[in-house]
């Protein structure tokens, strides 16, 4: 009897299993996709870059075309002459001054208008580019939501090491304050009294130990208070609310503001927004797509060097404009007051004659625009000072001009992005060579290890393999510390000190062993 009821309950549930609907999840599908999008951000990058080639490249072929006029079309379905009917019917009067009627006609005709297209027999590009265009913009918002899966987690996490290590090891908020030019040491500061914070850092006791570092120098309260602490060691009783409201109040307002302020910071997250932008915008005029040709600098070690060396002194070079639009600023003034006859041009007959320096901004742009461009200085874009009274004054000028601007202005202008060239490049070489004549462990040179056949690659790949003290710091990270056996005490001390002495600088087993393999390193 028991047997048949456990049996027929069986049946019931089974039948109601079979007969309730699936349950789609959808996080489950978006976080599989975000994933898949993560790990194939740099091969989704590289077909949106062949994508904009191949749309540029159907760009070769447009050109343009101007609109028949209305007058042109009527007498080609002949209609006859009907600016002449026109003619006819205007008043004597007027037809009396026929130089005015011609002024009249000129100063009112407009120029044709104009429209881009592509040859008859090429019809088909424009669907192709709408294609392109379209599956471009879906690319550019896949490199988007990729990269912010892929590397704004790393980059939190590594914004959040270095505001921990500043606390305790330079004391930074505590004893001593950022720079007034640091703005992201400033916006560093609101997240330090976040109750979550750190979130992505390993370290989740940092705060407690600035604490009992500094408590000695600092008031416990005051510690408390900046670092967003606790002052009793017993924890506060968890709200009991529920609802929307309780969840919003749970929410660590402070720490996603200065995320999100990260966030919008990332160069390459700009970057990849402007990107999408482009793409969209490229959609209704399709030349915004050379934009995109960029990426191939951006992409690509070898070329990304040269638009670092041109924000490589930033700074720099930002006062140094500066300086240049003073300097021409002072040139303009000169001009305005002392030699505005040689800034004024004669124009065609009946015309009135272009004045250059006769309103000031109008000077000021004219030195910005032609003089500094001009090879020569002003002196090449203005009248020549040849019998005028003012001579020498105006050579004066000119050379001054040639001297101050040309020769030393744009030449420090162009000094900075070359030696900012030249350093990159000599510190990317500098790293290349070092691990490839180094070990980046012990830092003995592959000269005394290469005695042996193979003895450098063997050495760096299974002797001071840098993955292998990598995963054996981690594992110390993860690991209980009441679980650590003496040498792992000895090197987590250490590395709590930011100590490195126990990498084996200048040693290894093989040179320990030397005499007994031999002598020369074998």
């Amino acid at each position: 009897m028991l047997l048949c009821l456990l049996l027929e309950a069986k049946k019931k549930k089974a039948a109601s299993t079979a007969g309730a609907a699936p349950s789609f999840d959808i996080g489950k599908y978006m976080k599989k996709l975000t994933s898949f999008l993560a790990r194939n951000f740099f091969q989704i990058k590289f077909f949106a870059l062949v994508i904009a080639f191949l749309i540029n490249f159907m760009l070769l072929f447009y050109k343009v075309s101007q609109i028949e006029s209305d007058e042109e079309g009527a007498e080609d379905d002949g209609m006859g002459d009907i600016a002449a009917e026109l003619a006819d019917d205007e008043p004597t009067e007027e037809a009396g001054d026929p130089g005015e009627d011609a002024e009249d006609d000129g100063g009112e005709e407009e120029d044709p208008e104009e429209y881009i297209h592509v040859e008859q027999q090429f019809w088909y590009l424009e669907r192709c580019i709408n294609i392109l265009g379209m599956i471009h913009c879906l690319f550019s918002l896949c490199m988007l939501i990729a990269y912010y899966n892929l590397k704004i987690p790393l980059a939190i996490f590594k914004r959040e090491k270095q505001v921990s290590r500043k606390m305790e090891f330079d004391g930074i908020y505590i004893a001593e304050q950022p720079e007034d030019d640091d703005l992201n040491g400033h916006w560093d500061k609101m997240v330090i009294s976040a109750k979550s914070f750190p979130v992505n850092y390993w370290d989740k006791f940092v705060k407690k130990r600035v604490r009992e570092k500094y408590s000695e120098t600092f008031e416990f309260d005051a510690l408390s208070e900046i670092l967003g602490m606790d002052k009793s060691a017993i924890p506060a009783d968890p709200s009991s609310e529920t609802g929307i409201i309780a969840t919003l109040k749970n929410v660590d307002w402070r720490y996603q503001t200065w995320q999100i302020g990260v966030t919008v910071t990332d160069s390459t997250f700009l970057y990849l927004i402007f990107y999408f932008v482009f793409s969209v915008l490229g959609n209704f005029n399709y030349f915004f797509f050379a934009a995109h040709l960029i990426d191939v600098a951006i992409g690509v070690p070898a070329l990304r060097i040269i638009l670092q060396a041109i924000t490589y002194n930033g700074k720099e070079l930002v006062l140094t404009v500066g300086l240049l639009s003073i300097v021409c600023y002072i040139y303009t003034v000169l001009a305005f007051n002392f030699f505005r006859e040689f800034y004024v041009a004669e124009g065609e007959e009946g015309e009135d004659p272009d004045q250059k320096c006769h309103d000031v901004f109008t000077c000021f742009v004219f030195h910005l625009y032609q003089g500094v461009r001009a090879g020569g200085g002003i002196g090449d874009v203005i009248e020549p000072p040849d019998g005028a009274d003012n001579e020498y004054v105006r050579i004066l000028f000119d050379f001054s001009f040639f001297l101050f601007i040309t020769l030393i202005l744009l030449a420090i202008i162009q000094g900075f992005i070359i030696d900012a060239f030249g350093a990159l490049r000599d510190q990317l070489q500098g790293v290349e060579d070092e691990l490839a004549g180094n070990c980046f462990i012990c830092s003995i040179s592959s000269d005394y290890l290469d005695q042996i056949p193979h003895g450098f690659d063997t050495h760096v790949q299974k002797e001071h393999n840098l993955a292998n003290y990598l995963f054996f710091l981690m594992y110390l990270i993860n690991k209980d510390e009441s679980d650590y056996t003496g040498q792992e005490t000895f090197v987590w001390n250490m590395y709590q000190e930011r100590c490195w002495d126990f990498f084996p600088a200048g040693d290894c087993f093989r040179k320990q062993y030397e005499s007994e393999l031999g002598g020369g390193g074998g």
